[in-house]
């Protein structure tokens, strides 16, 4: 008796490494050549490793779960009378050959059938049952419909198709498809305790426990269907992909060899937290750490400077705001004739720009709110007004940048087509990020627009070196009642903010009410 120990063989493709998934035998057990010995998962497939050896298993060398390099002895054989005991008539062996019998089966043809076959066998060749069967020879026109064809890559022929190649008596078409089960060569006849699929010409009737074609052929599709839609990747990336709760088959493969690598696994998952915060929208995913939802912004620029004027503004002018609601249909009736004007034609025209023409024409009926609070202007501690006697008009502007504030030179000079060409361009150049410094300095009263977001009215601060600014609400059809009836009209509400030091509660009243009064009625503007 020779103990014999079978070493993981060459997987091919450069793979250098397997894990023994499942052992098919125990010690004791008798095997035969080409009798599943184990399964093994390579990074390409899960396979069965066949037998090169026929006798009784000895030992078990290597354990489930455990992945060894190739040329590792995983399993010891004795060969002798025990091991081939009750295997009855077998095909001639080779006794001279020591080596273990890898690589594809040599087709059933005229040539010698106890020839060893070459390069390296994972999952290929047949699955032999445990009785040997003799070795027959076959016709030459049914040869390649009754042999199952296999590639290096581990591939079956479909039986459907062998089946009705036999039936025909003819060459059959192959068909391959991945397999993890090797399967067994189809031989004319049925073979005792050796069952194989009979041609439709065989008896109708079958032996108790014989599996039929039909069963046999739906347990074998079934079996590659299965393998069709394996993913190829290594037991560490799998176990990876579990503990990650990462289904494999959503994840793109881009090994060399089409396998899940744990790069794929680690952007997979990159992506899928970025989907998961992006779908929260703005609040963070309640798994990641505090400081990690936290959005840190540094200020400068833009917003840094407004932040420093707007607080020096807050705390060093005492501001007073009074609020007035307007009926400002006539002036949407109003801009609703601009717009289809041939004069106006091409050019942006909104309410907005009959409040700034309102602005300018109050502000000289009321000139302290065209102003400036300067401390220590004489250098002996004493303040002053100074009243300017021409309009830098500013308009607040939202940007990404921040809220800037550029100013139209010279409105008062401005014709109503000038000021809508003027309100454009300053527009356009704030949104573009392109205004000048110099275009924000030196204004005299300013108008923010919050009704372009739909808000009513708000209590504004002051822009630094000024002395009132207006909020221009929303406007909105609301109930209005005129003449003692209840009509619906377009209504808004101006918001005022003042330096109290400067305008004081007459003048800011008498300034509101002049702006009003040009919006219930543009063709004041005309006086």
């Amino acid at each position: 008796m020779t103990v014999k120990k079978f070493n993981l063989p060459d997987v091919g493709e450069g793979l250098t490494e397997a894990e023994v998934v499942a052992w098919k035998v125990k010690p004791g057990d008798v095997v035969a050549i080409n009798d599943v010995l184990c399964e093994i998962e390579t990074a390409k497939s899960l396979v069965e490793l066949p037998s090169p050896f026929a006798g009784t298993v000895t030992e078990l060398l290597v354990e489930e779960g455990i992945t060894v390099e190739v040329g590792t002895a995983i399993i010891a054989v004795a060969e002798g009378a025990e091991g081939t005991e009750g295997t009855g008539d077998v095909a001639p062996a080779a006794p001279a050959i020591e080596m273990p019998l890898y690589g594809k089966l040599p087709a059933d043809d005229d040539h010698d059938d106890n020839r060893p076959a070459g390069g390296p066998l994972v999952g290929s060749g047949p699955k032999a049952d445990a009785v040997k069967r003799r070795a027959r020879k076959r016709p030459a026109g049914s040869v390649e419909a009754a042999t199952v064809a296999e590639n290096a890559e581990g591939t079956v022929q479909d039986h459907q198709a062998v089946l009705e190649a036999k039936a025909a008596e003819a060459p059959a078409s192959h068909r391959t498809t991945p397999a993890r089960t090797a399967v067994a060569p189809v031989s004319e006849a049925p073979v005792a305790q050796a069952p194989v699929i009979q041609a439709p010409s065989a008896p109708a009737t079958q032996p108790a426990g014989t599996p039929t074609a039909a069963s046999r052929g739906a347990a074998i599709s079934g079996t590659i269907s299965g393998l069709v839609n394996k993913v190829l990747a290594k037991p560490p990336v799998r176990k990876f992909a579990r503990d990650l709760g990462i289904d494999l088959a959503d994840v793109v493969a881009t090994g060399q060899r089409g396998e899940v690598t744990r790069e794929d696994l680690v952007s997979y998952q990159a992506q899928r937290d970025a989907e998961h915060d992006q779908a929260d929208s703005f609040w963070g995913a309640s798994k990641k750490p505090q400081d990690q939802r936290v959005e840190r912004l540094p200020v400068k620029g833009v917003r840094k400077a407004t932040a420093k004027a707007m607080v020096e503004s807050a705390f060093s002018a005492p501001h007073v705001s009074i609020f007035v609601d307007v009926d400002a249909s006539r002036t949407m009736e109003f801009v609703k004739r601009l717009k289809v004007s041939r004069d106006f034609e091409g050019i942006k025209v909104s309410p907005l720009l009959i409040l700034a023409k309102a602005v300018i024409w109050a502000a000289a009926r009321n000139p302290s709110v065209n102003a400036t609070w300067v401390d220590n202007a004489d250098g002996n501690g004493n303040a002053e007004i100074q009243v300017k006697h021409y309009m830098n008009l500013g308009i607040a502007a939202a940007t990404p940048r921040g809220l800037m504030v550029p100013n139209i030179k010279d409105a008062q000079d401005l014709s109503l087509k000038e000021l809508a060409l003027a309100l454009n361009e300053l527009a356009t150049k704030a949104r573009a990020g392109k205004t000048q410094p110099a275009e924000m300095q030196g204004g005299s009263l300013t108008i923010t627009n919050i009704g372009a977001l739909g808000i009513d009215t708000g209590t504004p601060i002051i822009n630094p070196g000024e002395v009132a600014i207006i909020a221009f609400g929303t406007i909105k059809q609301k109930p209005w009642v005129l003449d003692g009836e209840v009509i619906p009209r377009w209504i808004t509400t101006l918001g005022g903010s003042f330096d109290h030091r400067v305008v004081d509660g007459d003048l800011s009243a008498r300034f509101m009410a002049d702006v009003a009064a040009i919006l219930e009625e543009p063709a004041l503007l005309l006086d």
